[in-house]
């Protein structure tokens, strides 16, 4: 009898004291949900708020600007709102520099690549990046000729349902991966290609399960979900396909020697690697290479594609905002032919796509990042290695600064005489050391794809449509729920 008692109230006094220890050790960190043992603070979503695209703003407006959310063990740190996001990403720039390596993280990324690589590889993958896609011209007209050519395809992808109702979300992401391969290996897939399509319907589960129970399961318990089937098995599965589709390309381009004149992102590089041979302190190798490629696809393609889906939803929704977009577009651009540097023409235009994007921000809430040292912030002490994530939708819905956050409202970046108006607080593409690498090319896409589509067609709602749902799915990206539009061809509109 007395052993049964002692095999009951050791694991409740042990449970005890680890909860005493964690509150203890949590005394200088900010406030935020108790922690409970095991699951940490994430009780809170299922039992108390729910889990939305505004869960984490939800809680900042209970806890402050900062405060901390247990995940399981791991002490997590949320940046919210305008000032508290720009004291983190620009303040702290080289502080809050490094990526969060959690169990996942490192299991897909191994810490090569640009995406989630820290230190010596991070700084030297990122700088030939930049450079690299300078070089292959985003911001010039060679690049924005591959962009035309794939916003053309998707025209005529939507011109063959001819005015009748049709779902457009894996049309558009076709075309904006197809982007990423033309930049990447060199060419375009046709859409028919089976292998394109297993592209695909990788990228589109790897996102899918970033933002599902089993990857925070994953990264709470790695050692017993190793153990265990489930989707994080296949999403790993999928993370594997993508690298072995790279390796594929890599040696191909190593074949055909083609980097001695290099024409895509492959070449450049292997060219770097050939340079850099006798450099003991160079990470140019085939491995970061393909993570590379793998972190250009899975960072390029969702979220331009779930923008461009939020556009032809939000047009349609409002024929009034649209029409007036395409009347600038047809007043200033006379010639079928346009560039990018065209925006600086048309403010209404750049207005409503700024305003699409903050509207609704395509993550959830922002890459996560990881403190490289003790950092102090508005009283609190955040220790090194401390997961951080800058709550990005919270600074765009920013009530602060937003004259009407969560509206539909392109006169956000507009001023008195119609004129387009950066705003400081517009951090669609992050800030700080690990800003959006793409960020230039994802812009030029944006742009390119919606003055082409809107030149082409009317987006119409189909008949007995009162209005589109423009609520947010909540899961890593953050695209719209399933919808039908009309893509009726301007030749024959009203």
């Amino acid at each position: 009898m007395e052993t049964g008692i002692f095999f009951i109230v050791l694991p409740v006094i042990l449970l005890l004291v680890y909860f005493l220890k964690q509150q203890w050790s949590r005394r200088h960190f900010p406030p935020g949900p108790l922690s409970l043992p095991v699951i940490g603070g994430i009780w809170k979503f299922n039992f108390g708020i729910g889990y939305t695209v505004e869960t984490l703003i939800k809680l900042a407006e209970q806890y402050g600007d900062i405060f901390l959310l247990w995940a399981g063990h791991i002490p997590v740190v949320i940046l919210s709102g305008f000032e508290a996001v720009k004291e983190g990403l620009v303040d702290h720039s080289e502080d809050f520099s490094e990526r969060s390596l959690t169990p996942y993280i490192a299991a897909i990324s191994r810490g090569k690549g640009v995406g989630f690589s820290n230190g010596h590889t991070w700084e030297q993958q990122r700088r030939f990046g930049l450079v690299t896609l300078r070089k292959m011209g985003v911001g010039k007209k060679s690049m924005e000729g591959q962009i035309e050519e794939e916003s053309q395809q998707l025209v005529e992808v939507f011109a063959r349902e001819k005015g009748q109702p049709f779902d457009p979300a894996l049309p558009i992401t076709n075309s904006i991966s197809n982007v990423i391969c033309a930049i990447s290996f060199g060419y375009r897939f046709p859409l028919e290609d089976e292998t394109f399509k297993e592209l695909i319907d990788a990228l589109t589960f790897t996102l899918k399960f970033g933002g599902s129970l089993f990857y925070v399961l994953y990264e709470m318990f790695p050692w017993l979900m190793k153990h265990l089937p489930g989707p994080h098995k296949e999403s790993l599965h999928a993370t594997e396909m993508l690298l072995s589709l790279a390796k594929k390309e890599i040696q191909k381009h190593k074949e055909q020697k083609s980097f001695q004149e290099p024409r895509d992102f492959i070449d450049f590089y292997l060219l770097e690697i050939e340079k850099r041979k006798n450099d003991p302190t160079s990470t140019y190798d085939e491995e970061n290479l393909a993570q590379n490629i793998h972190d250009l696809f899975v960072a390029g393609t969702e979220t331009t594609a779930t923008s461009l889906k939020w556009a032809i939803l939000l047009l349609a929704n409002h024929p009034d905002i649209q029409d007036k977009t395409y009347k600038e577009i047809e007043d200033v651009l006379c010639s079928s032919s346009f560039s990018y540097q065209d925006l600086k023409k048309l403010p209404y235009t750049n207005a409503v796509l700024h305003e699409i994007q903050r509207s609704k921000y395509p993550l959830l809430f922002g890459v996560t990042r990881q403190i490289a040292k003790d950092v102090k912030m508005r009283g609190f002490l955040i220790p090194k290695g401390t997961a951080i994530i800058p709550n990005i939708r919270s600074v765009l819905l920013d009530p602060e600064h937003w004259e009407s956050p969560k509206e539909f409202n392109p006169n956000h970046f507009l001023d008195q005489n119609g004129h387009f108006v950066a705003r400081e607080e517009y951090l669609a593409f992050g800030a700080g050391a690990r800003a959006c690498l793409g960020e230039h090319l994802a812009r030029m896409e944006f742009f390119i794809f919606v003055v082409n589509l809107l030149r082409a067609f009317r987006f119409q709602l189909p008949p007995g449509v009162k209005e589109l749902n423009e609520d947010p799915t909540a899961g890593l990206t953050t695209p719209p729920h399933p919808y039908k539009v009309c893509a009726v061809p301007r030749c024959i509109s009203s």
